[in-house]
């Protein structure tokens, strides 16, 4: 083996070999993957706001009257919230939640909590 296939990366693998190594994992793995995949796709939007609005977990806890670990939880994307918890965000941000169905020709229909 030459130098450049021992070497790594200081801040880890690279591109290319994590590709690859996504690209070998199970079906199963992937089909976990993509169920969870809306839910860090939540996650990344709870957390861009609640650094927005300059809140902490605890503040956005205290907000929607739950616990700091059920927030890490949220921001975690692995964890389903009810609608309940969606609208009571929401709330906290000062913004409105919206939710609905769409058809395979890409027709909307929303609803918006108040």
């Amino acid at each position: 083996m030459t130098d450049q296939q021992h070497w790594v990366s200081p801040i880890g693998s690279t591109s290319r070999s994590t590709r690859r190594r996504r690209a070998s994992r199970s079906p199963e793995y992937r089909a976990e993957q993509d169920r969870l995949a809306p839910y860090e796709a939540l996650a990344r939007m709870v957390i861009a706001r609640r650094i927005r609005y300059g809140l902490t977990q605890g503040q956005l806890a205290h907000r929607i009257g739950t616990s700091i670990s059920a927030v890490s939880r949220l921001e975690s994307g692995q964890h389903r919230p009810n609608v309940e918890t969606l609208e009571k965000l929401g709330r906290a941000f000062g913004e409105r939640f919206v939710f609905g169905f769409e058809d395979p020709s890409g027709d909307r229909e929303l609803a918006i909590s108040r």
